[in-house]
């Protein structure tokens, strides 16, 4: 593997959590030390978990700034496109890496209609060109598309100059996301998997 990533994903499949927004920046931290200390040669990320970074680019820093020094990580991953790349844009700034996640963004799953497709009409396909263009610009390393049209992620990665990864987003980016669980296929009994 050349990345890892401790996706906030962990309070549904190792804490028990409803959802991704329970998750706290201590939770992550426990998870990035243990990871950091296992992996020796691939580049590890983490999400900055909901609450962490919304606030302002400020926030953001420096919970980017915890998740470096006390996780160990090399990388952090933040949810949003345009609105998020001044954010971005601070922390790149700093010297620490960026990966953007735009498409289906978990921690606004409320806001968004669910765990849904997203880009399916041509104004969504737009938003997302809009949302990686700007992301790229502010300073992204990589962007990862989540639950987007493989058409939509493809026509997306080839105007790009940052690889793309893809989570339910077809064959055409750079590279795949395989989340453990679902390697595994070692889901909590009774845990409701969302199907896209």
């Amino acid at each position: 593997m050349d990345v890892v990533i401790v996706g906030d994903s962990l309070s549904m499949v190792a804490l028990g959590m409803e959802d991704t927004n329970e998750v706290t920046i201590e939770d992550i931290l426990l998870h990035c030390r243990s990871v950091s200390r296992a992996v020796k040669h691939a580049f590890t990320i983490t999400d900055l978990p909901m609450g962490s970074y919304e606030l302002s680019p400020e926030q953001a820093l420096q919970s980017a700034i915890r998740i470096v020094k006390e996780g160990g990580m090399k990388a952090v991953k933040l949810e949003g496109g345009e609105q998020m790349a001044p954010t971005i844009r601070r922390i790149t700034q700093t010297g620490i890496p960026v990966l953007a996640h735009i498409g289906l963004t978990p921690q606004r799953q409320h806001s968004i209609g669910g765990f849904k497709v997203q880009g399916k009409s041509v104004a969504g396909a737009v938003k997302g060109l809009r949302d990686a263009l700007a992301v790229q610009e502010a300073g992204a390393f990589m962007v990862l598309f989540e639950a987007v049209p493989g058409e939509v992620a493809a026509l997306i990665t080839e105007r790009l100059r940052v690889p793309t990864i893809g989570i339910g987003a077809g064959v055409g980016c750079s590279g795949q996301v395989l989340v453990q669980v679902d390697l595994t296929r070692n889901f909590p009994p009774g845990r409701f998997v969302p199907k896209l």
